[in-house]
Order: C-alpha cells, then sequence, then structure tokens
C-alpha cells in the first residue's frame, strides 16, 4: 500500500536542496511554482511519515499485548488513528485538479429577479468575503456595477491566500464548487404584498492565471477607453479612466472602472482577463479530455442550478450533492464550510472511483 509514496519523498528531498539555492528565488515565478510543490509534498510526507510510525507502534503493542494486557488499551487508540492517517493519506494521493493551488477572481451577477436579484448578489457578496475572512484570505473589488438600491448588477472580486496553502486549502480548491445559478426564495424589499419570490444569481469562478500560466501579446489586444458610469467621485464620472479590453484573437472582453485612474483599471482588467483567457485554455483542455475529468463536469456545471436558499424556511440546499441544512443565517454569515466540504468529498469520491476502475 501506498508504494507509490517512496518516489515522492524522494522529490520532497530534491526540492529542498533546490530551494536552498538562492538563484531560484531570483525567478519568483520559479519560486512560487516549486514552492506550491514543496508545500504539497510536504503534507503527503508528513502524513506518510506518520502513518509509518504509528504502524510500527501499533505492530510492537500488538506483540507485546500477547504477554501484558495493559498493552489492549494503546491498541485501542492506535487502530483508529491508523485508520485516520491511512485515510487522509490517500486524499492527497489522489490526482488533484492542477488549478486547486490557485487563487481565484469570482465574478457575481444578477439575474431573473430585477432588483431582487442586484441585492441578492450583494449577499453573496458579502457571503463570499466573510468565508474569506474566516478563513484568512485577502478579497479585493476588481469591478462593479451597483444597482439603484444597493445591490450589484455586477461585482467582480478577487480571493488571494496567505502564503503557500496546503493541498486542498487554496481558493480556488473551495470555491471552484460555487460557479453556478444561485436561487434564492424570500420575500423582496420591494413587495409590499409580503408574498416570497424567487430569483437567481450567477456566479462565476475563475482561477487567477499568472504570467507564465497565459501569455499575452500587445499586438493582440484592443483597449478602449471610455467615461465611468453609476456612483462614484468626480473624477471617476467625469473622465475617461474606465477601460475596455478585447483580446482580438478569442474576442473575450475585460473591463473595469472603479478605479479613479486609467492606469489602474487597465491593470484590474488585465487581471480579469488573464484569468478568462486561462478558464478558456482549460474549457478546451477539459473538451478534449472530458471522460478523464468527469466529476468536475458534473460538479461544477456552470450552467445548472447550483442551490438554493429558502429564507423563509431558513434552508439552504446543494442540489449537486443533496446537501441540506437549516442554518441559513450562519451561511449568509460566511460559515459554509459544511457545504463546500459535501461538494469536496462528492469529488474525491469520484477521483478515487476514478482511480480504482483506471480511467
Amino acid at each position: 500500500m501506498f508504494e507509490a509514496v517512496d518516489t515522492l519523498v524522494a522529490e520532497h528531498a530534491e526540492l529542498e536542496v533546490r530551494m536552498s539555492d538562492p538563484a531560484v528565488h531570483s525567478d519568483q515565478g520559479l519560486a512560487k511554482k516549486l514552492g506550491q510543490r514543496y508545500a504539497e509534498l510536504t503534507a503527503i510526507v508528513k502524513t506518510y511519515r506518520d502513518y509509518q510510525q504509528v504502524t510500527d507502534d501499533l505492530e510492537a503493542a500488538r506483540e507485546l499485548a500477547a504477554e501484558d494486557d495493559s498493552f489492549a488499551a494503546e491498541i485501542e487508540t492506535l487502530e483508529p488513528r491508523l485508520h485516520e492517517l491511512s485515510e487522509r493519506l490517500q486524499r492527497l494521493l489522489v490526482p488533484r485538479d492542477p488549478a486547486d493551488s490557485k487563487d481565484v477572481i469570482m465574478e457575481i451577477k444578477g439575474g431573473e429577479g430585477g432588483e431582487e436579484s442586484a441585492l441578492f448578489a450583494g449577499d453573496l457578496l458579502r457571503m463570499y468575503t466573510r468565508y474569506a475572512e474566516h478563513r484568512g484570505w485577502k478579497t479585493e473589488i476588481l469591478d462593479a456595477t451597483e444597482s439603484a438600491l444597493g445591490g450589484y448588477k455586477s461585482v467582480t472580486m478577487a480571493v488571494k491566500a496567505k502564503g503557500t496553502p496546503e493541498p486542498g486549502e487554496a481558493p480556488h480548491a473551495l470555491l471552484k464548487f460555487e460557479g453556478g445559478v444561485h436561487r434564492v426564495q424570500r420575500v423582496p424589499v420591494t413587495e409590499s404584498q409580503g408574498r416570497i419570490h424567487t430569483s437567481a444569481a450567477g456566479v462565476l469562478v475563475l482561477a487567477e492565471a499568472e504570467d507564465i500560466d497565459i501569455e499575452i501579446h500587445d499586438s493582440d489586444l484592443r483597449i478602449d477607453v471610455y467615461r465611468s458610469s453609476g456612483p462614484g467621485g468626480q473624477s471617476v464620472n467625469t473622465t475617461d479612466s474606465a477601460v475596455r479590453i478585447t483580446h482580438l484573437p478569442t474576442g473575450i472582453v475585460a473591463s473595469c472602472q472603479n478605479e479613479k485612474s486609467q492606469l489602474q483599471n487597465k491593470e484590474q482588467a488585465m487581471r480579469i482577463l488573464r484569468a478568462r483567457l486561462l478558464e478558456a485554455a482549460q474549457a478546451t483542455a477539459d473538451e478534449e479530455a472530458s471522460q478523464a475529468r468527469k466529476s468536475q463536469i458534473r460538479t461544477v456545471d456552470r450552467s445548472e442550478r447550483v442551490r438554493t436558499y429558502n429564507f423563509p424556511e431558513n434552508r439552504i440546499s446543494d442540489h449537486r450533492t443533496g446537501y441540506k441544512a437549516y442554518n441559513l443565517d450562519q451561511v449568509m454569515d460566511g460559515a459554509l464550510e459544511d457545504v463546500i466540504k459535501s461538494l469536496v468529498d462528492a469529488e474525491l469520491a469520484d477521483r478515487l472511483a476514478a482511480v480504482e476502475s483506471g480511467e
């Protein structure tokens, strides 16, 4: 069991040597890539060593228990610990989505329901912001178009982890499941008769691309500037500071108007464009290898309704895993851990099944 770990232990040792070389850290892209791989392998190596130690301790306790009954209690403690380590190691060894170590850019858009859907988009933004705070992540609004009542017709937010997260703990590994149509059932503030309405907002989750991920040539870009619209300070609405960038080969467009400076808006729009181009490249790869990634398609299909938020019943339901709980008030305050865990567990089960079947 776990025969492949020895190879990973050797790779971990080699990475330790490479990362001690100052020349590696002169290349930030390479240093970050090696750091992410090192963190991934460190979790595996540590768990494997703990597994070996507990295995040895359990074997010794069983031998001694034949002569001394007092070791029976130690066996009862070590057996569940060994099972726990075995399961953790198995999870760590399952092939992961290559993008799982990345930060994300989230786009939230009001959908059906007019002003109420825009208000719900704002509620989702707050929910994800609070969840990020719980995990110690940094959030940054890149672009936003507010609605008349204070919601959002559209808002784009970057979510970034601090340092190098352990495998499965980075923003993309957890937030990728949020992509899709989110439905809300409640009495809107615009409803005078107290009737429950259903509306929806759409969420798109993009792995944030780095310069080393996507190569963009200046000649492939068309950059347009225009006057910002909507709420804002004097300079926001009276100068041509808004920027729209079109990637000519693909037709993919990104825009930003939040900042006062045209240069700042261009930088933010480029971040969004890189993430969208990376997403498009990954979608093409997914199409070419759909069978190999069928678990992702099942759980992260953005075209389907993924979740319902029923306020009168204080109920949240995820339609992909069947998860249901009656703590919607807490979830809207950022307590997303349990619902996301249900999705992580479902993905893991699918990946384990694929490994066992040899797909």
